[in-house]
């Protein structure tokens, strides 16, 4: 009787058989993958603070390589704007706060690519010392800081202009805007 109990134990209990290879647990399925997404062109090699770039560079030829139609671009420059507090003098989308909207046709010292990124750079105050004149009028509480020391990389501030751009709802042919040089003394 117990040799035929034992049959029936090793029967209904297979896996308890020492010489029988165990198979792995059953592994449940992998959970679908989406498609990474598409960071943002990594940074160019010759980076410079945003001060040394201006330094480096003479008046007018500051030109961004970015345009507001990436993606990865535009998403990158609203990450940092957020980062360095642009946000909280422009609003989180650039219309205006205590300080000027930056999407609307009111570039108060011009709209080109060289002077926004002077006036970020320097701040208001030491632009106007380089010869800068308002060329529009805002509602202003404050002058605009010098960010140049604050903005790691030159190429940062760029992407941040290239987010600016993106949310500009001006006429379309002011969105560039012109060097102060250019725009008549009556505007």
């Amino acid at each position: 009787m117990r040799a035929l109990l034992g049959c029936i134990f090793l029967l209904a209990f297979p896996a308890l058989n020492a010489d029988e290879p165990k198979a792995p647990p059953a592994q449940p399925p992998a959970p679908p993958q989406s498609p990474p997404a598409q960071p943002p062109p990594p940074a160019p090699a010759n980076t410079l603070k945003p001060a040394d770039r201006v330094e480096a560079t003479p008046k007018g030829q500051l030109k961004n390589p970015y345009t507001d139609d990436n993606a990865a671009i535009v998403e990158a420059g609203h990450k940092l704007y957020m980062r360095y507090g642009c946000n909280g003098c422009h609003g989180g989308n650039g219309g205006g706060g205590i300080c000027p909207p930056l999407i609307n046709d009111a570039w108060v010292y011009g709209g080109d690519d060289d002077t926004l990124f002077r006036l970020v750079t320097l701040g208001s105050d030491v632009l106007q010392s380089k010869g800068y004149s308002r060329i529009a009028q805002e509602n202003v509480v404050a002058p605009m800081p010098p960010m140049g020391l604050i903005v790691a990389t030159d190429d940062e501030l760029w992407r941040i202009l290239a987010f600016v751009r993106s949310n500009f709802h001006g006429a379309p042919e002011n969105k560039f805007g012109q060097p102060p040089e250019a725009v008549s003394p009556n505007r």
